[in-house]
């Protein structure tokens, strides 16, 4: 009876003891540790950065469902909305009104907002331009005061007249100089650029809001200007969050130019953040002066530790067989393990059976680090290794860590071969803390056999 009463306690505790939570793995590795919309977010933004506007829509849109708590939330909300946009469907177009106004009034906090008002006045007027009377009464309401008249030259008095009206900075919603902006987005791009480059040209406090938002609205009208203004930007503005903003819409422009102005911001900036969104925008331009900018940075000895960790994250998730060989002849040259956990890492997310080869060669490896490749083996199961030969490493080991290991890697695959490798050791393992653990994945487990062979166990 006792042994029957410690066996039914396994099955609802973990093999700690404590109360158990399905959701909660026994092994965390650092990746597993973020936010739980992580992998969402990612899809979806590189689903965007790949103009599959509608799958990206579709992607952040589960974000929100499934994760209402996420900090990711907020962000999912803008560049849902703006994937929404770029479909070009009157709908849709709706749908990103109604996401960007959710973000305003629920999340006034949130990283994008400040996009989101542009974005949400870009959307108004495009719905405005094609006869909605809602939104043209809403582009009215939000620019008359700034822009009474049509022409860029009005438009920029307005700014100023809105600027000497108000005694203190301001970027309230209905800022008539914000609006005005705006507006801007909805006009020919030869009478917008100018009026921009002026307010890009100011350096007083209060205009800092105004300058980033400049910004924004210049990156999307795509003209010979637009690259010189905001590499201009990059160089020069006294803030650093306008830089970055630029920085990051450097990478839609994509030139020669810009690439140069990215790799020397990426290599000098003494500003980490700044270093980040180089590497970020280098990621998103497809060429192969960048990509190779972005390798040479991943190698770089001399290079701060938490930069080179962005440049391979960023490798790994453009894919492709030679960034992969790149990755894991990379991995034995550098001496951080936080620089190869990251690459372990990016080669599981670039999907291939050479990578997945690479990753369980190295969790048998002896002569690597413990952790390390504890963490091949989990990422080496997440990206499709083949369970048969997963199960059959479990008799290649005699350490009891990996064995723990393997037994969650087991426990989150749904192929029979995993169940049934779980059910053996639970039956035949000698020792007793990873026979409950199997025990205990297995009460996890939604598979009839796995419900039939606790109770087999349990009437022994």
């Amino acid at each position: 009876m006792l042994a029957m009463l410690s066996l039914l306690a396994a099955v609802t505790l973990s093999p700690q003891g404590t109360l158990a939570d399905a959701s909660v793995p026994l092994v965390l590795s650092s990746e597993q540790r973020a936010d739980p919309g992580d992998s969402l977010y990612r899809a979806g933004r590189q689903l965007l950065s790949r103009n599959r506007y509608a799958e990206a829509a579709a992607t952040l849109s589960e974000l929100i469902r499934r994760f209402p708590r996420s900090a990711l939330v907020p962000d999912a909300h803008y560049w849902s909305a703006f994937a929404l946009y770029r479909t070009g469907d009157d709908g849709n177009l709706r749908r990103a009104t109604a996401l960007l106004e959710t973000q305003q009034s629920r999340y006034a906090d949130a990283a994008t907002r400040g996009d989101g008002e542009a974005l949400l006045a870009r959307v108004y007027g495009e719905l405005a331009r094609r006869g909605d009377p809602r939104a043209a009464q809403w582009v009215q309401a939000h620019a008359s005061a700034a822009a009474p008249a049509s022409s860029a030259s009005a438009a920029s008095s307005a700014a100023e007249a809105g600027g000497r009206q108000r005694t203190a900075c301001s970027d309230d919603d209905d800022d008539p100089r914000v609006a005005a902006l705006n507006a801007l987005m909805q006009m020919d791009a030869a009478s917008a650029v100018p009026v921009l480059r002026r307010v890009l040209a100011r350096r007083d406090s209060c205009s800092v809001e105004l300058r980033r938002r400049a910004v924004f609205v210049l990156s999307q009208l795509r003209t010979p200007e637009t690259e010189d203004a905001i590499l201009s930007v990059a160089r020069t503005d006294p803030d650093g969050d306008v830089r970055q903003q630029a920085v990051f819409w450097l990478s839609q422009a994509g030139g020669d130019r810009a690439v140069t102005v990215l790799d020397s911001i990426a290599r000098g900036s003494s500003d980490s953040e700044m270093r980040e969104q180089a590497l970020f925008a280098l990621s998103q331009i497809h060429g192969t002066r960048a990509l190779q900018i972005l390798r040479d940075y991943a190698a770089r000895a001399d290079a701060p530790e938490e930069s080179r960790d962005r440049a391979i994250f960023w490798l790994g998730q453009r894919g492709g067989a030679d960034n992969a060989t790149f990755l894991r002849d990379l991995y034995a040259r550098v001496g951080s393990a936080t620089l190869k956990e990251r690459i372990i890492f990016s080669l599981s997310q670039a999907r291939s059976d050479a990578n997945t080869r690479w990753l369980l060669d190295l969790a048998m490896n002896p002569a690597e680090g413990l952790e390390l490749r504890k963490n091949a083996i989990f990422w080496a199961g997440q990206s499709g290794a083949d369970v048969a030969e997963l199960v059959q490493l479990y008799g290649r080991t005699t350490e009891r860590e990996m064995r723990e290991q393997l037994i969650f890697v087991y426990s989150q695959r749904r192929d029979a071969a995993a169940v049934d490798k779980l059910i053996d050791i639970a039956r035949h393992e000698t020792d007793r803390e990873l026979r409950n653990s199997a025990v205990f994945w297995l009460g996890q487990s939604r598979d009839p056999r796995a419900v039939q062979a606790l109770l087999e166990i349990i009437n022994q």
